[in-house]
């Protein structure tokens, strides 16, 4: 049996261990349907990500942005989602809304990173970040090789879910495969620090905004809040699960299927005046190859790579 709950009656939370089963994929098909027909986002649970890789990876990332700035200078100023930010941009921004700068610092690093430059100069006549080699901070020890596991258990969860994804929409369970045989898919590590000043008025910690490739694999700490998601005119709390993932599709998919499903807009608030607690959230944002086309029914085509570099321009345009 798939277990389905509902929380807030919009955002389902969906147990995924029937998944190897041909008929709990289908019943997991269809509950992901649902969710990507009504508000885009859904939780999972019965996901099969170990719980030790998690807490490793929370533990290594939390302790390299508690370095002191000449730690993280090796891996910073790099264009876009890659290496390390002081500010991870404005995501209101990729909406063309205009807001102060996101309070948070930011890490990522991209499948193609480690690609060879010949490989990742081929991905695209655009300046994007993952045409650039990964940058690897030395300390904490253990930080590379804990974020390459949980890169390959997440590439392997996302492909499965994209999986099911096709399934809902009646396609061959593989349908997808051939847009993400060489992804350019990144995991972005997003601090949200303390907050002893007061914000500028309209600034988040994220600001409101719609993923705009195909999913997102949000692990976010158990014991905090802050993510939300819009329900016509209202912002609704999503609920931090403990060993749970928070799922979402982007605009890109959102064209494939022809605005059948939703990308919908979210955003970090911030915590009460007075909470001085930092908070880490680990974004997998699973994004189809730089060239594959987008075809939506009845629109004009859309080359994943052009769509993807230009909403990263406008997220960290520089006034």
């Amino acid at each position: 049996m798939t277990s389905v709950t509902m929380v807030d009656g919009y955002v389902p939370v969906i147990d995924l261990s029937s998944r190897n089963r041909p008929q709990g994929r289908r019943a997991l098909a269809a509950a992901i349907g649902g969710a990507c027909e009504t508000s885009g986002f859904f939780v999972i649970v019965g996901h099969g990500v170990p719980t030790d890789l998690v807490g490793r990876m929370h533990t290594v990332t939390d302790a390299f942005f508690r370095l002191p700035e000449d730690g993280k200078r090796p891996v910073a100023h790099r264009p876009g989602f890659s290496g390390f930010r002081t500010s991870g941009g404005t995501t209101a921004r990729s909406l063309d809304q205009r807001t102060p700068p996101d309070l948070c610092e930011s890490f990522a690093v991209h499948f193609t990173g480690e690609l060879g430059d010949r490989e990742r100069a081929a991905l695209g006549e655009h300046d994007a970040p993952w045409k650039l080699a990964n940058l690897w901070p030395e300390v904490p020890a253990g930080f590379k090789a804990t974020w390459q596991e949980y890169m390959a258990v997440l590439e392997e969860l996302s492909r499965d879910l994209l999986r099911l994804s096709a399934l809902a929409l009646g396609l061959d369970e593989r349908f997808y495969d051939a847009k993400f045989d060489r992804h350019v898919s990144s995991l972005v590590a997003n601090y949200y620090y303390p907050q002893v000043e007061r914000p500028l008025p309209g600034q988040l910690r994220r600001g409101a905004h719609t993923d705009f490739g195909g999913l997102t694999v949000l692990h976010q700490q158990d014991d905090l809040g802050g993510l939300q998601v819009l329900q016509g005119q209202e912002w609704r709390d999503i609920r931090a699960i403990p060993g749970s993932f928070v799922v979402n599709i982007g605009d890109l998919m959102a064209m494939w299927t022809g605005g059948r499903w939703v990308s919908t807009m979210h955003r970090v608030v911030n915590p009460e005046q007075g909470d001085t607690s930092s908070r880490l959230s680990l974004p997998f944002f699973y994004q189809p190859d730089h060239d594959a086309l987008v075809e939506p029914p009845g629109a004009a085509a859309v080359v994943a790579g052009d769509w993807m570099a230009a909403k990263l321009r406008k997220l960290f345009a520089v006034d």
